[in-house]
């Protein structure tokens, strides 16, 4: 025996409707013929939008929707690519955060966590997945986020092995366009990325034995409170997708997952910088 209830979707309606368009698009480009889906782009847009908000289990998706697991799969995967597409790119993120006048951007990394198993890595013994400092599987995601720690952009995902200065070595053109935009809008980072220090503002490390002079106290307690900002956008991703907490999906989904997220992050605020 079931019990039904009623439930409300915690988004705006206008963006149902965003989605539900994407996925109209999609499908007028596909050819799909009129009659042949079982949801309408609507109730697909809803579907979607549960599974990343509330994180709703495929399952009982399934169950709501009278269709199989297979098939609600499948219209997931269409809405996080139709999503995914409408991303903003690095360069145009940006591009607008110096039309907003900002004088920099802030950059880090977040681990968002996957319940796949093991994965080989690159050497014997070494777990693809595996994030030591977290003693858990996932992917590593770069953020790049306003000063008040509003996200703009995020990376293609990296395994969670992988380094941040590393994810930031091989996401293609992110080193250069970084650079380029050095002169006019800077990025402040943490120690993760000192690596790339010509590229990056990081605070100045600790000599082994030794104390940092009193200017350079002052300017890490400086950066330190301005840099550490970007974790509310790490946190703003994660506490309202569901989803992003523990994905279940391949971990090399997860780049177009948190992109997806993202787009309807700022779709219901009405907000992209």
């Amino acid at each position: 025996m079931s019990i039904t209830y009623t439930a409300t979707l915690g988004v705006r309606e206008e963006t149902v409707l965003f989605l539900s368009g994407l996925l109209h698009a999609e499908r007028q480009r596909r050819g799909t013929r009129r009659g042949t889906r079982t949801l309408s782009c609507f109730k697909q847009a809803v579907l979607v939008l549960r599974w990343l908000l509330d994180g709703t289990r495929m399952a009982q998706l399934a169950r709501d929707n009278e269709i199989s697991r297979s098939t609600g799969y499948t219209y997931l995967h269409e809405g996080i690519a139709v999503l995914a597409a409408r991303a903003p790119g690095l360069h145009g993120a940006l591009l607008a955060a110096k039309v907003a006048g900002y004088d920099y951007v802030l950059l880090d990394g977040t681990l968002i966590e996957t319940d796949r198993i093991a994965t080989p890595g690159p050497a014997a013994g070494v777990d693809l997945w595996w994030f030591k400092k977290h003693a858990s599987h996932g992917g590593n995601i770069q953020v790049l986020a306003a000063p008040d720690g509003w996200p703009l952009w995020t990376s293609r995902v990296r395994p969670g092995r992988e380094h941040d200065t590393t994810c930031l070595r091989t996401h293609p053109g992110l080193l250069d366009t970084l650079t380029a935009v050095r002169p006019d809008l800077r990025t402040l980072a943490d120690l993760g990325y000192e690596g790339e220090a010509d590229t990056v503002v990081v605070a100045f490390k600790k000599p082994r034995n030794k104390r940092l002079g009193g200017i350079q106290q002052q300017f890490n307690r400086a950066h330190n409170r301005l840099r550490a900002i970007v974790e509310r956008g790490n946190s703003l991703l994660k506490t309202t997708f569901r989803a992003l907490r523990n994905i279940s999906l391949c971990p090399w989904k997860i780049g177009d997952i948190v992109a997806a997220a993202l787009v309807i992050l700022h779709i219901d605020h009405q907000r992209t910088t």
